[in-house]
């Protein structure tokens, strides 16, 4: 609470940032969080509540009444306030009508034409505000223009101009350093046509898939992205700073996934659902323990005349699982990233079980002596030498080929590969060695 209090006394409002403040709060214990959230100006509520965590969502506003939560909402882009309905929506549908209804009618209608788009498209990203002018238009008055909307605080984090025809189509965009160096008599037509090609706009459609725009901000290096719809009118822009969401998001979804974990449920408070969610995997892991097992009571005699072979049997299927694991995470990593086009499959495949390859000779030289040793026995060495290679091989082989064919069926990789390739993994690890330990040393 003091370390809150301190910041706020210690900046004017224009330099207190929604983000420090959200992390002020969440050290603080419930009754200081209750307490310091009301010491918070409220033009700032909604900005700082989106800032936090989804399970501090509802501890922010209970404090407020709807028209202080709108008023605050008011001072938002049209994307961040659709986002807040959302998740307003999704907890408290009565608070959330009485917020909407408490805006003005601009912004209740920006964020019905938002809330038309599925999540997964770019449309349900993008922000309504957008700096336009007309082709005809004299560069001398569009600087001027834009210069008043600045002075208002109506503009934030432009970077480009976005020039349309008489029919509101997008036709070309023009960076602000580019614009301050045009002939300022002429018109942005005029100026343009010179280099129309310097000037031709990377765009999305409302509707496209917004991993492909994910995929667009990243090659070509983008702070905002126009958004037309299917005609080519404009419509809004999507930012950087959504991209950078989305990203940390499909990140985190992946990790969770890969240790088969819900992330929706994990952030909720409620623990029977977490719970829930992590033993379905867990469940799913038995049954391919118990059919790892089985191999394993194939060669109960094998163990029962050759003890050492218990003592050993870890370690073979140890490597193996953490071999694949490795290949499985790179693997799932660049599919995510775009980096693996469907002519380089067997490219992946092939670099994965080299290098499983190489590390299986390595790992099994070693093994192989340090049985041999142990044990007293140079045959020994030689079986688990022998199905180190062969487990290491399969997992890298496995490890790259089990998320692309997940890929190929339009699954998500990172769902279900960890528990696939585990058994697989455990079964070829268990199998190589107990049945060279069969054939060898029986």
């Amino acid at each position: 609470m003091d370390k809150l209090t301190e910041y706020l006394n210690a900046h004017t409002h224009d330099e207190l940032h929604p983000s420090e403040i959200a992390n002020l709060l969440k050290d603080l214990d419930d009754k200081s969080f209750s307490d310091a959230v009301q010491s918070i100006p409220k033009e700032l509520i909604a900005d700082v509540a989106l800032e936090l965590p989804d399970r501090y969502f509802e501890d922010v506003l209970e404090s407020f009444t709807p028209e202080e939560i709108a008023e605050s909402l008011s001072e938002l882009e049209s994307d961040d306030q659709t986002d807040f309905i959302q998740e307003l929506e999704e907890r408290d549908e009565e608070m959330a009508k009485e917020v909407f209804e408490e805006l003005d009618s601009e912004d209740q209608a920006d964020i019905l034409q938002l809330k038309q788009y599925e999540e997964d498209e770019a449309g349900a990203y993008m922000q309504i505000e957008v700096y336009t002018a007309g082709l005809e238009q004299n560069v001398h008055d569009v600087i001027k223009d834009f210069a008043e909307l600045r002075r208002k605080d109506e503009l934030e984090n432009i970077n480009y101009l976005f020039v349309t025809d008489q029919e509101k189509k997008l036709r070309y965009g023009v960076g602000l350093d580019n614009l301050l160096v045009f002939d300022f008599h002429k018109t942005l037509k005029e100026n343009i046509e010179q280099v129309p090609e310097k000037f031709k706009p990377i765009f999305s459609i409302d509707h496209d898939d917004i991993d492909n725009v994910v995929q667009k901000f990243q090659e070509y290096d983008l702070n905002s992205m126009p958004v037309v719809d299917k005609e080519g009118i404009l419509l809004g822009r999507i930012t950087s700073d959504d991209i950078y969401d989305i990203i940390n998001e499909q990140a985190t979804d992946q990790m969770y996934n890969l240790a088969g974990v819900n992330d929706d449920a994990e952030e909720d408070e409620d623990i029977f659902k977490a719970g829930k969610a992590r033993a379905i995997w867990l469940g799913i892991n038995l049954f391919t323990a118990i059919a790892a097992s089985l191999v394993i009571g194939l060669f109960e005699e094998t163990l029962q005349s050759i003890v050492a072979l218990a003592i050993l049997m870890p370690i073979v299927a140890s490597m193996g699982g953490n071999a694949g694991t490795q290949s499985l995470t790179v693997v799932v990593r660049q599919l995510a990233l775009g980096d693996i086009a469907k002519h380089d499959a067997f490219r992946t495949i092939k670099k994965e079980v080299i290098l499983s390859l190489a590390n299986g000779f390595l790992f099994a030289v070693i093994m192989g002596m340090i049985a041999s040793i142990w044990f007293d026995k140079g045959m020994l060495g030689i079986v688990i030498a022998l199905s180190m290679v062969i487990n290491l091989l399969s997992a890298g082989f496995f490890g790259s080929m089990v998320p692309l064919l997940l890929k190929k069926m339009n699954i998500d990789p990172a769902i279900g590969s960890t528990v696939i390739l585990t058994t697989i993994t455990d079964v070829v690890g268990f199998f190589s060695f107990l049945g060279l330990a069969t054939l060898i040393l029986l």
